[in-house]
């Protein structure tokens, strides 16, 4: 049996994203979506001593019908200023020093596109590296379409001969899950509960922040608080 997922591509998503990949076969990246403010896109959450903030990447927003891989960057020296944050707020994390340059290699690397989606993706494949996820990524501009908000996920599963589709639970809103009877694919859901706390800066514990701070306090063995 294989299983699919497909979503949207955040900055450097938190711990449940990666799970998601982690549980799947293909993993397909669906940035023809259109682009909303104020999202995950484009900004994440860290742990910094004054609580939680976020750090986002500055975007123009040109039209209400922008698409996520149609948004662009509009301030160059965001990747610099990102790295910053992360120095001041991450330096005394158990694992910083070892991290680091792995990280930061990755943001010279998105330093040098201006188009949202890319920069994701070179995040997204890069921890799935350090995490040793070997699950497909693709991009839904791969594949055809179609039209209607549940039968586009059921089009992607089928071209890629997924026969089990693992959905977020927020979806459980607008999914229509007859459809997905109707084609002979299962339907699963995500759980995102019973995360293992592990040693974080700044208590309280807080879960839903970018992965990158599990990769700066846990290091190698960041991948052991994932449940996949």
């Amino acid at each position: 049996m294989k299983k699919a997922a497909i979503l949207q591509s955040n900055y450097i998503p938190w711990k449940g994203y990666f799970d998601l990949i982690a549980s799947v076969d293909e993993f397909i990246i669906y940035d023809e979506m259109q682009y909303t403010k104020n999202d995950w896109r484009n900004r994440n959450k860290i742990k910094t001593n004054k609580g939680v903030e976020w750090l986002t990447i500055p975007v123009r927003v040109e039209s209400i019908s922008q698409k996520i891989n149609e948004t662009l960057i509009f301030d160059k020296n965001w990747s610099k200023k990102h790295r910053a944050a992360l120095q001041t707020n991450y330096a005394k994390a158990t694992c910083f020093k070892e991290t680091k340059d792995f990280i930061f290699n990755l943001y010279e690397e998105a330093s040098h596109t201006n188009n949202l989606s890319e920069i994701n993706l070179i995040f997204i494949k890069g921890i799935c590296s350090f995490l040793n996820i070997k699950t497909k990524i693709s991009l839904s501009t791969d594949y055809n379409l179609g039209e209607g908000k549940t039968e586009r996920l059921i089009n992607l599963c089928k071209q890629t001969n997924s026969d089990s589709y693992i959905s977020g639970p927020s979806a459980k809103d607008y999914l229509d899950e007859n459809l997905f009877i109707q084609n002979n694919i299962e339907l699963q859901w995500m759980d995102y509960s019973g995360y293992t706390e592990y040693q974080q800066l700044h208590p309280p514990f807080e879960h839903g922040v970018s992965i990158l701070d599990l990769i700066f306090n846990e290091g190698n063995n960041a991948k052991n608080f994932l449940k996949y």
